[in-house]
């Protein structure tokens, strides 16, 4: 169809609806696009817009968390090498790993055709840390120190094998683009506590020596069919954070808000005659536009952080967009009451030389990780902010091309991996689900993404059935049909 005559026809349809301003025609529309249709059309003024407080009948229950902070590692950290140690292996090294452990499961293209499937014990010593003995590697001294406050679950797994279904996945609850992400499900829900900043905001580092290797997508911190709104918004590093905030040259603020006033009366008298709960999103997001002009240069400057803090947060934490920059913005976020942080650390898709890329992605993540969560402790947050480990999925226990004394590879490996998670009413100290003397397959206690996902809604106070949107005449939810609360890490 010819792009004009589409348009023209679809804002007849919205036209139709939106002038049956009562009876059936609203009770339709409303059905179509969702609660927050109804919510839309009843804004007054720009001002209204910028304090929604999410959905009326949420939370579901008390929470335990206000906030969660997570901390995305994308590429799928190696369990075998961080959390869960398996000494066995070395008598099994470079032995073909046994048809009994494999037991004919899938390999990706990268591995599929190798003549043999040599193990590859971890060449890192493991210790117990805490008073809980949590198991944890030299790689992670930091880690090492927080371990009482952390719970581990060994048992996590997926049914994506490749990144970007994987990713997709864990973040939206399908492995297909299109769907909400977490973090927009959540300020969907949940709304903000600071009218002047985002609900759900965005930060990417990339490890030291990587050239990119997989690619991080808008759409795993977009809205999909939710209003546009609750998408994440992404702070960059640079002499502006968050791109085209700023005015144009020759624009005072005063002339800018008389833009945007005009500009909103504007919107409303279309959102009025089209019934399309889209327009008003746009005038949310002029006006949240307008506030951060004076709450993110507030946010993101660190002068007033005091020489111990980066001190705390390792060598990196002066430098813009690394992650231990961007773990000390997470902190001043969660103190202003975002209520969705979402950190994602790129490099640890290690297929060849992983010991040695291992160690830089350790560097560059365990101290400003350990520093983040006793940061929250010392200012009273950690009790109530959520703070999750984790990526995509785990690495193979075979060794991924040539194996040899101090180097190997590692491919992709969704049937056991591991993730982390602290404060926010978890049970701390805590180590859940088992994996074979392989770390191969799950022993006990499996935890899917969805019941991870299930989990972090729950602590926020969501039953994660019950938070739904209506969109092509079905109920969706961020754990699709599936997911169960992991009752046993809760405090």
């Amino acid at each position: 169809m010819n792009p004009i005559d589409e348009r023209l026809l679809g804002m007849t349809r919205r036209h139709f609806f939106g002038r049956l301003s009562l009876g059936v025609g609203t009770a339709a529309l409303t059905s179509l696009l969702g609660k927050d249709l109804s919510a839309a059309i009843s804004l007054q003024g720009p001002q209204e817009s910028a304090q929604k407080a999410g959905l009326p009948d949420l939370p579901h229950f008390a929470p335990k968390a206000k906030r969660i902070i997570y901390l995305f590692q994308s590429g799928a950290p190696s369990q075998l090498d961080l959390f869960d140690p398996k000494p066995g292996l070395e008598k099994y090294r470079g032995q073909n790993l046994p048809e009994s452990i494999r037991k004919g499961q899938r390999l990706t293209g990268m591995t599929a055709f190798q003549s043999s499937f040599p193990t590859a014990p971890s060449i890192f010593k493991f210790n117990r840390h805490g008073n809980s003995g949590a198991y944890l590697s030299e790689l992670l001294p930091h880690t090492a120190k927080i371990a009482d406050e952390l719970c581990f679950i060994r048992s996590m797994y997926t049914e994506q094998i490749n990144h970007d279904p994987a990713i997709t996945s864990a973040l939206t609850g399908f492995q297909l683009a299109g769907r909400p992400s977490m973090g927009a499900w959540v300020a969907y829900g949940l709304g903000s506590d600071n009218k002047d900043l985002p609900a759900f905001v965005v930060m990417v580092s990339l490890g030291t020596g990587n050239t990119g290797d997989q690619p991080l997508y808008d759409r795993l911190w977009g809205s999909g069919f939710l209003p546009s709104r609750y998408q994440g918004v992404k702070f960059h590093n640079g002499p502006d954070p968050v791109l085209y905030l700023s005015n144009p040259k020759g624009i005072a603020p005063g002339m800018r808000r008389r833009f945007l006033d005009d500009l909103a009366a504007l919107n409303r008298k279309n959102a009025a005659d089209y019934g399309d709960p889209e327009i008003v999103s746009r005038i949310a997001q002029y006006e949240m536009a307008f506030r951060m002009q004076s709450s993110v240069p507030e946010l993101t400057d660190l002068t007033s952080e005091p020489e111990s803090t980066f001190e705390r947060y390792g060598p990196d934490a002066r430098k813009p967009g690394t992650f231990a920059a961007n773990c000390i913005l997470a902190r001043r976020l969660a103190e202003r009451g975002v209520r969705f942080i979402q950190l994602f650390h790129r490099g640890w898709d290690q297929h060849g030389n992983l010991p040695k890329q291992i160690r830089n992605q350790a560097r560059d993540t365990d101290q400003a990780t350990a520093a983040l969560v006793l940061d929250l402790k010392e200012r009273g947050l950690l009790e109530d902010t959520l703070v999750v480990w984790g990526g995509e999925f785990g690495r193979t226990v075979y060794s991924q091309g040539r194996l040899t004394e101090d180097n190997y590879g590692r491919d992709h490996h969704p049937r056991c991996f591991t993730v982390w998670l602290a404060g926010g009413g978890i049970k701390p100290g805590l180590t859940v689900g088992e994996t074979d003397d392989f770390s191969y397959n799950i022993a006990s206690d499996p935890v899917s993404v969805f019941d991870l996902n299930a989990t972090i809604l729950h602590m926020l106070g969501v039953d994660h059935t019950k938070l739904t949107y209506r969109y092509q005449g079905r109920y969706f939810r961020l754990t699709d049909v599936h997911g169960e609360v992991v009752k046993g890490i809760l405090a």
